[in-house]
């Protein structure tokens, strides 16, 4: 089921399934799976190349070559910008821990006071992710088997998902906007 709020159109998934990280267990695989990188919205190009300074010490030695040589975005098969990838995997601003767990050189940066920018929208509101459409956004539910520990109870899984990537949608929409989500969230089983 989806139903509009606010002129976004919202999966119902969003209210009914359960997520929350478990990081334990993928070791933020996200970060290095998947065919392109990270989905980039125009605007926040100019807001990293504002931080790039202040993102490469965050990151690997082979991440800050490719970045200086190539970019840090190219466009994908429908001229969308994502981020670069290293060989075809990693993200370009993934980084690895002593522990192997992968972790976002533009967060790290920006969790320091060093960058004023969190992380792209895309990857802040995983697994939820944005469709693009003539008349507004619509907001679906992206399931993906290297998250399956997140969704289960004993790894993860505790919350519905539009509570876990709250933070992100109030800064998507903002928080009257995820309120009234909320709202309709306590009503919305109520209705069938």
């Amino acid at each position: 089921m989806i139903f509009e709020h606010q002129g976004v159109l919202v999966s119902k998934d969003l209210l009914d399934e359960h997520f929350a990280c478990s990081l334990a267990h993928c070791k933020g695989a996200c970060c290095e799976e998947g065919d392109l990188g990270a989905p980039l919205e125009e605007e926040e190009l100019g807001i990293l190349q504002r931080n790039l300074d202040q993102i490469l010490p965050y990151l690997p030695q082979e991440a800050v070559d490719q970045i200086r040589n190539q970019g840090f975005f190219e466009r994908d098969p429908d001229g969308e910008p994502v981020t670069q990838t290293l060989g075809g995997r990693a993200c370009v601003f993934a980084c690895k821990d002593g522990s192997g767990l992968w972790k976002c050189g533009i967060e790290e940066s920006w969790k320091q006071g060093q960058s004023d920018f969190r992380k792209p929208i895309s990857c802040h509101l995983y697994p939820v992710r944005v469709q693009k459409l003539n008349a507004g956004e619509a907001l679906q539910y992206h399931r993906w088997d290297i998250c399956a520990s997140a969704c289960n109870p004993q790894g993860g899984g505790k919350m519905p998902i539009y509570q876990f990537v709250k933070d992100a949608l109030i800064r998507r929409y903002g928080q009257a906007w995820y309120d009234e989500l909320n709202t309709l969230a306590s009503i919305l089983p109520d209705q069938g």
